[in-house]
């Protein structure tokens, strides 16, 4: 049994996972797709900011060379910030990758080619990095850009995706900060934007010896990182992981932070692209669990990422083919989806829950109308899991009135199933399209409150890998 005492002092709730959410590429932006796509995630999941690789590439024309001449053009950078302030959002800017005419070196990382080495000069590149941001200052004014975040490269600490060394990267980093701070010294750059949290301690340590702005710490980390190298398949990797391996990381993470903001600018249940558990229910409470644990702990949680409409190695045509996104190619919620929109709707007051499980977590979320105590029956794969039976209690003020009760499961808010009932085609139809979108929606049901001694009580029945939504509304 869970137990919650409304009496009990409450926690501040802020969601901090709404503060960023990631794509791939950044032609991709220019898409009529991707873009109703983040439009709906906006209003729907409250997503703030969006943070995507790419957008000094080639393929952007940000800086090309012409006749042995530098040409810049910020024409397709423009139009995807135009975009994201027209709906309500605003670009987290990362700065990557290297432009051909910049670059010391021709190694590349993904289908589109991107350039991963060090500039052969960084006068030059401390150059395009003042006409970008002095742009867009001119552009969108200056009250505006300091409301965006600027971060300095990605995973430069993997080799696929930067060839130098770290004290290169750091060079980088000194470069971009000043080049930025020379503008204005409240635009907000930061770094080392990592993977697997390394570098913090060295990365802070270097811009406090060198007299280096820093406006936050950057990071990224997946369950599965600590078995990368290991051989093993997905399940594999997170069948060897513990459940709050997340928590742990950031904790870990927050104490190197010191007083500096915290931005995990990418995270999700895996890093594999392919990973047939991002469509189903398992990654929905298992995202869930993710982000409840985290609270108090970063000050961004970037879910990487909304949409499968995504490329770094090729651009699949399968409906549900285990990519990263919230959303599928054609725009279907997938059950993690459904996860992030119910908790989009939590308040921002966190009560305590009284109650331990081996499988089952509780929280309870109350909001100036309503108590939500969110649920989760989670193992990792290959470990033992069965439907729970789950007692809810409520202690307090006890006049209230009716309860909702949402499911994520095998049966709830599962479009994928659907689609294999279908017959899983490659290519889908608006007819289609419409069943499988309705499918995602969570059933829901009403429920009953008890009299049990000072206050009410309710069972909640779990099914394996789900999420439980149980919303009591004030009288």
């Amino acid at each position: 049994m869970f137990t919650c005492d409304l009496s009990a002092p409450s926690t501040p709730f802020p969601h901090y996972w709404e503060h960023t959410v990631g794509s791939g590429h950044a032609p991709l932006a220019l898409r009529a797709d991707w873009q109703a796509q983040l439009k709906r995630c906006h209003e729907e999941l409250g997503f703030r900011h969006v943070r995507f690789h790419g957008i000094l590439c080639d393929d952007m024309g940000t800086l090309v060379d012409e006749k042995d001449r530098p040409v810049y053009s910020f024409l397709n950078a423009d139009r995807i910030v135009d975009f994201l302030l027209a709906i309500g959002m605003k670009p987290f800017v990362e700065l990557s990758f290297m432009p051909t005419t910049l670059a010391s070196g021709r190694k590349t990382v993904f289908h589109y080619k991107a350039n991963v080495t060090p500039p052969r000069d960084y006068a030059k590149w401390a150059t395009l990095i003042r006409k970008l941001v002095t742009h867009w200052v001119d552009r969108y004014g200056l009250s505006e850009v300091r409301q965006w975040f600027f971060e300095v490269w990605n995973e430069p600490n993997l080799k696929a995706f930067w060839t130098g060394t770290r004290a290169d990267y750091f060079r980088l980093y000194r470069t971009t900060a000043h080049a930025i701070k020379h503008i204005d010294s409240r635009i907000q750059v930061g770094g080392p934007a990592t993977a697997d949290n390394e570098w913090i301690p060295e990365f802070l340590a270097y811009c406090s010896t060198n007299s280096v702005p820093v406006d936050f710490v950057s990071t990224h980390h997946y369950p599965t990182d600590a078995f990368g190298k290991q051989g093993m398949d997905t399940l594999g990797e997170l069948a060897h992981t513990s459940a709050g391996v997340m928590r742990e990381q950031a904790a870990k993470v927050r104490s190197q932070a010191g007083s500096h903001p915290l931005l995990y600018t990418e995270w999700n249940t895996s890093s594999d692209s392919r990973d047939p558990l991002h469509d189903q229910s398992f990654a929905a409470a298992f995202a869930t669990r993710i982000v409840m644990e985290g609270h108090g702990l970063a000050d961004c949680y970037s879910f990487w990422t909304f949409s499968d409409i995504f490329e770094e190695n090729y651009f699949s045509s399968m409906p549900f083919h285990g990519g990263f996104g919230l959303l599928t190619l054609y725009g279907i919620a997938k059950p993690v989806y459904r996860a992030l929109e119910i908790m989009h709707h939590l308040g921002n007051d966190l009560l305590p829950v009284q109650g331990s499980h081996r499988t089952v977590n509780a929280w309870a979320v109350r909001s100036d109308r309503e108590i939500t105590i969110l649920l989760t029956n989670l193992a990792m794969p290959r470990h033992p899991i069965a439907r729970q039976k789950v007692a809810l209690q409520i202690v307090g003020d006890a006049e209230r009135r009716g309860i909702r009760i949402r499911k994520i499961d095998r049966t709830s808010a599962n479009p994928l199933a659907l689609w294999h009932r279908m017959g899983k085609p490659e290519y889908l139809n608006s007819r289609q399209i419409s069943k499988l979108e309705h499918a995602s929606i969570p059933k829901e049901s009403s429920g009953k409150w008890k009299r049990a001694g000072e206050g009410l009580r309710c069972t909640v029945s779990l099914a394996p890998q789900s999420v439980a939504a149980v919303t009591w509304e004030f009288a």
